[in-house]
């Protein structure tokens, strides 16, 4: 099963094509143009790259958030045009759980990152072995006190990765656990980790359609919280 992933959740935007999980192709860039003038040229030169068409491809992956509020709307647009117009199923998958998927080994848990301002960051918690991912903290929107108070119950070592490693890097490693950093100009959101992840989710039936997928903001954008307010 030929697979098409994509992440446009951060300011990298990612595409990927793999065999049954396997990597065949990826392309990412964080360069210049928006997501909208990207994804699609993206697309057609990975497939032209790979000799492939888009009827070639039987199932599509999108990270679907949380993360940026354009950047995941274009992302999940785009992928449910696709399946609709090839009639192929959709999974979802967790932009934060990607970002993890990105870091190899780990014996401790990986922390992905993502900045919300305000000291706010996306988070989730999790534990990689092999091809397994386990949840130990859901995706959410929390303070980076509130996240260290998580962090601290688990009595574990910390990989942290995303885009707000450099914001927060020496407030994390002040916090009394072992703290490791990657670095973000390398662990970048990955269309690969979303096609490897969509793969094992498909096995475990855990698939959409181009009708029910949907982003996952998990919170209001702020000009819907200052409306709000009035």
């Amino acid at each position: 099963m030929n697979i098409l992933a994509l992440d446009t959740s951060g300011a990298t935007a990612s595409a990927a094509v793999a065999n049954d999980g396997r990597l065949i192709g990826e392309v990412s860039l964080r360069h210049g143009k928006t997501h909208s003038q990207k994804v699609i040229p993206m697309i057609e030169a990975l497939l032209d790259m790979l000799d492939m068409g888009k009827r070639d491809i039987h199932m599509l992956a999108v990270a679907n958030g949380p993360g940026s509020f354009t950047g995941i709307r274009i992302g999940v647009v785009t992928i449910k045009s696709m399946a609709y117009a090839l009639n192929v199923p959709v999974v979802e998958v967790s932009s934060l759980m990607s970002l993890a998927y990105t870091i190899s080994e780990w014996p401790g848990v990986i922390c992905p990152i993502m900045d919300a301002r305000n000291r706010q960051v996306y988070s989730g918690i999790y534990k990689i072995s092999g091809d397994s991912i386990e949840t130990l903290y859901p995706d959410a929107g929390v303070t980076v006190e509130a996240l260290t108070e998580n962090l601290k119950k688990l009595n574990s070592d910390v990989h942290f990765v995303g885009d707000a490693v450099p914001v927060y890097r020496d407030f994390f490693a002040s916090q009394g656990f072992r703290a490791f950093f990657a670095p973000d100009e390398i662990f970048t959101p990955r269309a690969a980790a979303t096609a490897r992840l969509a793969w094992q989710m498909y096995g475990k039936g855990q698939v959409s359609d181009a009708f029910k997928a949907a982003p996952n903001y998990l919170r209001k954008s702020q000009a819907e919280r200052l409306k709000g307010k009035t």
